[in-house]
């Protein structure tokens, strides 16, 4: 009997060729190829999550991962479609403006698995979404800031007034609302998600109109209130250390159970088109609220017993935060 001696090259091709050939075949004897694409730079808190959750799976050593930052509206369909030819099992990342290409996309190459943020519904045969639903920390978070404003005005500077944004915005302003009843509202959306001079300058004017903390859904603002010496709230990571005098908490987003998720059911050749966005909830630690850290001895022990309370009625499923995704609107004079 005599064998052939295949090389490592050789070995990959042939595992991809069999895997298109047959469709029962799973991706768990061999290190899954992973790719994601996003329109802004990895350092972009929401893109950092995610880009976070694969590089500890690369770390792990199950994946081989590679992404593409900065890639314009233009050119994402055509670098989904180059990830999708070079044999990439799943391919990640947020096709919020350009649904119908991406789309279209997952539909030319059925065999591809595809996690994309998306405001849309999941697509058979392979195309699943994801959206930080993260309004539960966001909430405890506004509760925070209620209770630590002095001049009854929060300024809010977001990126756009789409769903994902509005949504954390509202819980935000119910949650302020519950420990502060007076409490008073300015929102303005600086129409980009990597800006931070305009953010900035946006927060400038909320905070010269008497605004002493901040909601910085957008990178730029804790720098404004910070310059100013007065306070804000962290959006999907926590930048205290950066911050420690001005950034008291932040509603935290951990991508890694769904993106852990995913890898699984590829690998066992079970993955299918769903939602995931209650695996960015706080049942699934999906998501939480950072520790105070250097605000543990600043913030009023009353605002911290009702933030615990509140958090363990969340997890414990007796109160639910409510989704609103219309655009917020400012209620400050």
């Amino acid at each position: 009997m005599s064998f052939v001696k295949l090389n490592r090259r050789q070995i990959a091709t042939l595992a991809a060729v069999l895997a298109c050939a047959t469709p029962g075949l799973t991706w768990a004897q061999a290190k899954l190829k992973v790719a994601a694409i996003y329109s802004v730079p990895f350092e972009q808190q929401w893109v950092s999550r995610i880009h976070k959750a694969l590089k500890a799976a690369e770390a792990r050593g199950e994946i081989e991962y590679k992404a593409s930052e900065n890639v314009a509206n233009a050119d994402y369909e055509r670098v989904m479609r180059e990830y999708a030819q070079a044999g990439n099992a799943l391919i990640v990342g947020e096709v919020f403006p350009i649904e119908a290409a991406a789309r279209k996309v997952a539909k030319d190459f059925p065999k591809v698995s595809f996690l994309m943020g998306s405001s849309g519904k999941p697509q058979a045969p392979n195309f699943s979404v994801f959206d930080n639903y993260i309004q539960e920390p966001a909430y405890l978070s506004g509760m925070i800031a209620g209770g630590m404003t002095k001049t009854n005005k929060i300024g809010m500077v977001g990126g756009f007034p789409i769903p994902e944004v509005n949504r954390l915005m509202h819980a935000f302003m119910a949650g302020a609302k519950e420990t502060n009843p007076k409490v008073e509202f300015t929102v303005s959306f600086i129409n980009s998600w990597f800006d931070p001079p305009k953010a900035k300058e946006a927060a400038f004017a909320m905070i010269d109109k008497g605004a002493d903390v901040m909601y910085a859904e957008r990178f730029g603002v804790s720098d404004a209130a910070k310059e100013k010496g007065k306070l804000a709230i962290g959006n999907v990571i926590n930048t205290q250390d950066k911050y420690p005098d001005t950034v008291v908490a932040s509603a935290l987003w951990n991508m890694e159970p769904t993106i852990d998720r995913a890898l699984k059911l590829v690998k066992e050749g079970k993955f299918k088109p769903e939602d995931y966005g209650q695996y960015s909830m706080m049942k699934y630690k999906g998501s939480e609220l950072s520790p105070l850290g250097t605000f543990e001895s600043k913030v009023p022990a009353e605002i911290k017993a009702k933030v615990k309370a509140k958090e363990a009625a969340i997890l414990a499923g007796t109160y639910t935060v409510k989704v609103d995704d219309t655009q917020p609107k400012s209620t400050m004079k």
